[in-house]
């Protein structure tokens, strides 16, 4: 039979040592209790002691107690007057026992309070917050997102919780140097895990307006997308609707999930292929592209007007000053684009492109405008096809198939130099290319070598350069840039007379190339805030903005002005009628070498040259 071990016997010393340890380990408030409790011991035997060897003398013993714990807590130093040696040395002890129950309590609450204002400096504490906006996930040098969070406010007191894991006071010096934020905006900086459910409760996600989940790693904002979910069902609010860019088509949510809990998710490298086909042949367009979805100019706004019943859309673009109506909201459905004899009702909502949600003004009485639609309105060709034009793509990335795929009509060959392509991703390249009648040829030289490329600039009209979604951000948008700066180079130095259209993937990479000098740029980190922060703020466009953005339906155009046959002297109310008769919307009109203006007043008078441009929304 196996003898059992035979237990240790402790010291008290020993058990003393592990029961203190034990306590204190439960923090500073322990300590005091179980100082609090020594004190008063110390200062009830030593009363004992005073009374038991009569040093009380003529006191009364309910005196001597009280003068006992009153010389522990003051740590008062008796006198020779006060009593007999034996109680002057009784109370000489308690009031060194009183020093140091003193100095010790002074010391925890000091570290106490430290802790307590560390804790608050890394944003610990949680939030007491109601209609909220929280943006989770922070990238130092990227501020687009909280910029047009801030204009989107329009001045309205706004609270918005900015989490992520970096400390929270690296975050407020960032925000503190490179931001301006108004007195009516509030940030609140929190240090969270943003893909931990219980770490996100101290952003208080039941109570807010709206989850915004910032441009960063698919694997982060995926789980950053489910850590909210989980936590609004745990809550059981699952109206907070969440926003959030994705780069790959690799998480894809489920309709189901995606509508249960109000998910609303893009593939940005889709949106900015489709921009950077639309843009490469419309220098330009990108900047339009900015305007649509920028707060700091004009944007899409869903407004009502009174009196509009019975109205043609053509009476209502003719008669609505500092906005232009590009759409009509009924039965929950926004049709983008309506025909120019489209009866409105009285519950239609219109949908406005303009600088401000009220900016609309429906002026006069819309009636007179009956009248003018007997007057002859000239015919503009604004369905003109535009020159064949060839155009050159340097570089791969998996943007490439929907950047084929979204090319525009007039783009008839393009010249592909790339190297490493996949053989199956070619075949997959060249037939794309066979369905919209494209010629596609591949160029294996290396771009990046100076004959080579001058060699592939000289015959492009246009010419687009894809970032390397292999490598890491800053190196791919580096490689980038010096492959612009050798193109500008060669388009000075050898008189040619391409346009440049970039993609880019940081901000601040973007800002040390410079733009302009018929360059285009297409930055991811900056398009994808500027759609978040609208889909924030007007979640219910969320199909405009995908219509918008697709090869399908009503598109951005820019049209030159000698190509459509605009040219002379119009009002701004009869270009809008006659471009609107030919099936389009005029957003804004730019003279040649000038930005481009949108919302201009109805009584305004153009006087259209043939290098002058108008942009355009609708059917190609």
């Amino acid at each position: 039979m196996k003898k059992n071990g035979s237990r240790k016997a402790h010291t008290f010393r020993e058990r003393f040592s592990y029961w203190f340890d034990n306590h204190m380990a439960k923090g500073s408030l322990e300590f005091i209790r179980i100082l609090i409790v020594v004190s008063l011991l110390l200062a009830v035997v030593m009363a004992c002691l005073i009374i038991l060897f009569g040093f009380n003398e003529e006191g009364e013993t309910g005196s001597v107690f009280w003068d006992s714990i009153a010389t522990v807590i003051n740590a008062w130093m008796p006198s020779f007057e006060d009593g007999s040696v034996g109680y002057v040395i009784l109370m000489a002890v308690t009031a060194i026992g009183g020093v140091l129950f003193t100095s010790v309590l002074i010391g925890i609450i000091t570290s106490a309070i430290e802790e307590k204002i560390m804790e608050l400096k890394k944003g610990g504490s949680a939030v007491i917050e109601d209609g909220h906006l929280i943006v989770l996930g922070f990238q130092p040098g990227e501020f687009t997102l909280l910029r047009q969070l801030i204009l989107a406010a329009e001045g309205r007191p706004t609270c918005l919780v900015l989490a992520d894991d970096l400390d929270k006071e690296e975050m407020e010096q960032a925000l503190s140097e490179n931001l301006e934020v108004p007195k009516n905006f509030r940030i609140i900086c929190r240090t969270v895990d943003i893909t931990d459910p219980a770490s996100l409760e101290k952003c208080s996600v039941e109570t807010c307006r709206t989850v915004i989940i910032s441009p960063m790693d698919d694997l982060i904002v995926t789980k950053a997308i489910l850590a909210v979910s989980a936590l609004l069902e745990e809550k059981g609010v699952p109206e907070v609707r969440i926003s959030a860019m994705l780069s790959k088509n690799d998480y894809q949510f489920p309709a189901s999930l995606a509508e249960t809990h109000n998910i609303t998710t893009l593939q940005m490298r889709n949106i900015i292929a489709k921009m950077i086909a639309h843009s490469c042949t419309q220098l330009g367009l990108s900047e339009t592209f900015r305007e649509v979805f920028d707060f700091e100019g004009s944007e899409f706004y869903l407004t009502s007007f009174k009196g509009i019943a019975g109205m043609t859309f053509e009476e209502l673009m003719t008669s609505v000053n500092h906005a232009v109506p590009a759409g009509v909201l009924r039965d929950g459905s926004i049709t983008l684009n309506p025909p120019a004899d489209f009866v409105l009702q009285k519950e239609d909502s219109i949908l406005v492109f303009c600088e401000e949600s009220t900016s609309a003004v429906l002026e006069g009485s819309w009636k007179e405008e009956r009248g003018s639609n007997g007057q002859k309105v000239p015919v503009l060709n604004m369905k003109a096809s535009a020159d064949a034009s060839d155009t050159l793509i340097i570089g791969y990335n998996k943007m490439l198939p929907v950047l084929l795929r979204e090319m525009p009509e007039n783009v008839m060959a393009v010249d592909l130099a790339a190297e490493d392509i996949p053989e199956k991703e070619m075949e997959r390249l060249n037939r794309i290319a066979a369905e919209r009648n494209i010629t596609l040829s591949r160029m294996q030289e290396d771009p990046d070598t100076e004959e080579a490329l001058l060699e592939l600039a000289r015959d492009a009209a246009h010419i687009v350069v894809l970032n390397d979604h292999r490598k890491d951000d800053e190196e791919a948008d580096m490689e980038t840039a010096f492959r612009v700066l050798n193109l500008r180079d060669f388009r000075k130095r050898y008189g040619l007379s391409y346009n440049i259209t970039v993609e880019m993937f940081k901000e601040h990479n973007q800002a040390l190339v410079g733009s302009g000098d018929y360059t285009d740029f297409l930055v991811s980190s900056s398009m994808s805030s500027l759609i978040l922060a609208q889909l924030a703020e007007s979640p219910e466009l969320i199909d405009v903005f995908r219509e918008i953005l697709s090869n399908a339906g009503n598109e951005l155009y820019i049209k030159p002005v000698s190509g459509i046959g605009a040219a002379g002297q119009w009002t701004v109310r009869e270009l809008r009628r006659a471009v609107l008769r030919t099936g389009y919307i005029l957003l804004g009109y730019s003279e040649a070498g000038s930005r481009t203006a949108f919302n201009l007043p109805l009584d305004q008078e153009l006087d259209l040259k043939d290098e002058d441009s108008l942009v355009v929304l609708g059917l190609n």
